[in-house]
């Protein structure tokens, strides 16, 4: 083989796997929550054609009119000296996006399916097994979750080599990392097309192995319950060590104020998750005083009492 067919070989092989890249076009999003809802809103700013799914027409109204509130934010900013280039970003973004309640329907032309629901590992997993038999054959299927194991997720489907984890920040819009979570069956095809949308949706990408947690909640979690065990032992006050960890560790947020801002109830659920699994890990034991908060339904900042009380 000559140097120059070898050349237009190669130039139309790469081509063609930046061609199979660049094809998410249509992402389908099952949950019109605030995540769901986040990562709909960066796909259809950045020209993806996006449908959201939930399970009524009045959480889904509920979910465009958030992320329109949204966008109205970002135009005002980015479009502070001309006012019709905002108008015409909202509505040229609105028109990516589309509502269905019906998930197999939703799919049925995605390139590529993302899950932003209840952290509940069987309710995932029927939700993919259903999808799996409706979807094009190519499309992708990616999870958001930030604690379950991908893997156990991708169970019941039958395209495990096209099965990854994106794990998107809230609030979406605003945070720029992305987690790309592979497991043992990933294609690196598909991994390869989940870090592009990443990058495409304008967010930072880093890639991680199927481990409790990915990297952030890994570390951020286990960090969080170390200090509800300092507190818990009376070695120092919710407060002080929040001021402690802003003013002498450069944290934006103290591990108490953070803790309430996520919310009790969600750090207790990846907490009793891992500590079922890996009981023998001491960074996984649960904190008796977060589970009493929990039981009192004081979940933190969206309930307006945690560690802190924010009622007015």
């Amino acid at each position: 083989m000559s140097f120059i067919n070898l050349t237009k070989n190669c130039t139309r092989g790469l081509s063609t796997s930046v061609a199979r890249m660049a094809a998410i076009k249509n992402v389908t999003i099952i949950g019109g929550g605030q995540m769901g809802a986040g990562i709909a809103q960066v796909a259809a700013q950045t020209g993806h054609h996006v449908v959201v799914v939930d399970q009524s027409d009045e959480i889904l109204g509920k979910s465009v009119a958030g992320i329109q509130k949204s966008l109205a934010r970002v135009a005002k900013k980015k479009y502070a000296d001309d006012p019709a280039g905002g108008e015409s970003f909202m509505k040229t973004t609105m028109g990516q996006i589309s509502t269905e309640t019906d998930p197999e329907a939703a799919v049925k032309e995605a390139d590529l399916v993302i899950e932003a629901i209840v952290e509940n590992i069987k309710i995932k997993q029927d939700l993919f097994e259903k999808l799996d038999k409706v979807a094009p054959q190519n499309a992708i299927f990616a999870s958001n979750t930030s604690s379950l194991p991908i893997s156990e997720i991708a169970q019941t489907s039958q395209r495990k080599s096209k099965f990854g984890g994106l794990h998107f920040f809230n609030p979406v819009p605003v945070m720029k990392l992305v987690e790309v979570v592979r497991i043992d069956e990933t294609s690196d095809e598909t991994f390869n097309s989940l870090v592009a949308f990443g990058q495409a949706v304008g967010k930072t990408t880093v890639s991680c192995k199927d481990t409790p947690g990915f990297i952030v909640n890994r570390l951020l979690v286990p960090y969080l319950m170390e200090a509800v065990r300092l507190f818990d032992r009376g070695d120092a006050s919710a407060r002080d060590i929040d001021v402690g960890m802003k003013l002498g560790a450069g944290h934006p947020m103290g591990p108490f104020e953070l803790i309430d801002y996520v919310g009790l109830d969600v750090t207790k659920f990846i907490m009793d998750g891992w500590h079922e699994k890996y009981p023998d890990n001491a960074l996984f034991n649960p904190s008796p005083s977060v589970d009493k908060l929990v039981s009192e339904g004081k979940l933190g900042v969206k309930t307006g009492e945690g560690f802190y009380s924010y009622k007015k």
